[in-house]
């Protein structure tokens, strides 16, 4: 009696995961979450300034996590897109900074002094 109770459990199991795998999403709500001000794509990750390199327009960070790029909290050194971003923060200085994939390479094109 208790293996056809088992057996029963068991077939009543399999049968009802395809019927909840088949069901549709409708009423989720699956935008993003209302706290992000920013999107992957314009978002700044905090980084801060460990070299300055204005002959090669190289910039060493220490930075969080770039999600846009898939590459986790290092050390690195990027080059700036914009020559003016290079004259503008020294070694120290706490930075938000975009990275973006250009031409192949990671570059910074956007970074903010902050606090």
């Amino acid at each position: 009696m208790k293996k056809l109770i088992v057996v029963s459990a068991a077939l009543a199991g399999v049968f009802a995961v395809p019927a909840f795998a088949g069901d549709e999403m409708a009423g989720m709500n699956m935008s993003a979450p209302s706290g992000s001000k920013m999107s992957p794509k314009t978002a700044l990750t905090d980084a801060e300034v460990r070299k300055v390199d204005p002959e090669t327009g190289m910039v060493t960070l220490k930075h969080g996590a770039l999600e846009n790029v898939g590459m986790p909290p290092m050390t690195m050194a990027f080059k700036a897109k914009d020559a003016a971003m290079v004259k503008q923060v020294h070694e120290g200085d706490k930075v938000k900074v975009r990275i973006e994939n250009v031409n192949g390479a990671l570059t910074i094109v956007k970074m903010e002094k902050g606090s």
